[in-house]
Formats: C-alpha cells, structure tokens, sequence
C-alpha cells in the first residue's frame, strides 16, 4: 500500500511489546534449554553441519555497527567465522574502537543512525558483488557455526532474505520471529531488521544503500512489500535461534522519535500492513 498520507502506527506497529520481565525470564531461558536439547537428540545440528558442507562456497559481507559499552560484539568475529565460505567483516564504532574488535572496525566514532552508519559500512567495505549480506546488531548472541549453518538453510530453501529466529526468552515485538519448536525453518511474509538479517545477492543490489533512516522502523515492512512484488522468498531458520535479551525495545531512543520517522517514510513508500506480517507462509520440518 502506499499514498500521500501519513499511514496511522496501527498500520505498521506490532501490536505486542515484546519485552520479557524478569519474571517470565527465567520460566522462558528454561524452555529455551528444553528446545535446544531437543535440537540435540534429534540429531539437527549434524544435519546442519552436513547441509553447510555441501553448500557451494560464497562470499560474505558482515556489517555490525557497535557502542564501546558492547561486550557481546567482541564475540560475533568467531561466530562469523567461516570453514567454506569467503567472510569480510566490516564493523563500525560508535565510540573508539573495542580492542578486540580493532581488525574487523573499519570506522570509529560513528554518529549517524543505524542505517546510515550501515551504508557508511557498506562504503568503507568497497561494495562488491558479495553472494550474501549480514547486517547484526551488537547486543545479539549466535549459536555456535551460525554463519555457515545460515547460508546453507538459506541456499536450501531458496530465501532472499532471511533471520534466524530469536529465542523465547528474547525481547521480540514480532511473535513471527521466534523460535518454534519441531521446524527448522518458515517461510514468513516479513522479515525484521534486527538483530539479524541476510540478504541474498539479489536482494543487496535491490536494496542497498540503504534509506538513511536512523531507527528503520517499518523498513522491513517496506523491504516485504518488494520482496512479494519481485517474487522473493522470506524466511525465518528456528533452529539457530539467537538471543537478544540485553536491554529492551527502543530503550535507547525515544519510541515517539522512531514512530513519528516510520510514518514520514511509508506515507512515501510501499509497504505490507502489519496485520499481514504475522504469518507464517509455510513450515518446513526438513531439509
């Protein structure tokens, strides 16, 4: 949809907070442990691996813009790493560096939004034709193997652009995003900006540079509406969910700002209406 009006936040909010209390917390972190022992009997970590062996070898570009505050930043560069596939990381900081992030930061002292200290990324990496695009928040965790068990899922199941699915105990205003149980992948209708999303070849030259937005909210709603008309497949992986529990939902920033931004650039811009961005499309049991 789109037109000269500013559309009304039903339109592109959630609808549901998405944070979880510290009393939910811990009830949440234990059936996390029950699905990920699950993921182990079951065998399904083998399958990836075994999957991400057979997956042809790409070229990745992994973008995380970081505050020096971000501990958890200082263990994305090993869970990027990479037996197959060609990774370049290009990290940027939003203070001075981090120690152990100093080969990976290609800029210091950011001060820009989140998307348009992204596309400064994207300039400082010399663009070129990658196979794939990561873009990651600094307060994530990934599973162990996650990025070549990321792009063999996605090259299996054909996404265009795709996230893992966040944990239970995760704060997610999309319920779409997290895990389920007994699948290891859906196909969505949406997919969110955070806290991690890949974009297929494809999908980087479609859309990037970035619109220079500095919270993004309702981009990922834009990116849907363009992925349904160029015929793309957009998915969610539920078994290498990640977690993204460190501080709240617009914690950093003031939830009016981010609003009053997201309905500036959709009154200019096609988009899926939230309603339609909770579906799950398909559920794949295997691969």
């Amino acid at each position: 949809m789109t037109g000269a009006l500013a559309p009304h936040p039903d339109e592109f909010l959630s609808g549901h907070v998405g944070h979880v209390g510290p009393r939910r917390a811990p009830l949440l972190r234990a059936a996390d442990r029950v699905l990920d022992a699950s993921l182990r009997l079951r065998g399904v970590p083998r399958a990836l691996d075994r999957l991400a062996a057979a997956t042809t070898a790409r070229s990745v570009l992994a973008l995380c813009v970081y505050r020096e505050s971000s501990e958890r930043a200082d263990l994305l560069p090993q869970r990027l790493a990479s037996e197959r596939h060609d990774v370049e990381l290009a990290f940027g900081a939003m203070g001075e560096a981090r120690p152990a992030l100093g080969a990976a930061t290609r800029i210091a002292r950011l001060a820009g939004g989140k998307f348009e200290n992204l596309n400064a990324l994207l300039e400082s990496a010399h663009p070129r034709d990658v196979d794939w695009l990561l873009c990651l928040d600094d307060d994530v965790l990934l599973p162990s193997g996650f990025l070549d068990r990321m792009i063999g899922v996605c090259e299996q199941l054909g996404f265009a652009i795709a996230q893992p699915a966040q944990t239970l105990a995760s704060h997610a205003a999309w319920p779409v995003t997290r895990r389920r149980a007994r699948t290891f992948a859906r196909r969505t209708s949406f997919v969110e900006i955070g806290p991690v999303v890949a974009f297929r070849a494809d999908a980087v030259r479609e859309l990037t540079p970035f619109p220079a937005l500095r919270y993004g909210w309702g981009l990922d709603l834009h990116w849907a509406a363009i992925a349904a008309d160029r015929g793309w497949a957009l998915g969610v992986v539920d078994v290498l969910p990640v977690r993204h529990d460190a501080g709240a939902i617009a914690s950093s920033y003031r939830f009016d700002d981010a609003v009053a931004e997201t309905r500036e650039f959709l009154s200019r811009q096609p988009f899926l209406p939230s309603t339609a961005a909770h579906r799950s499309l398909a559920s794949y049991r295997r691969l």
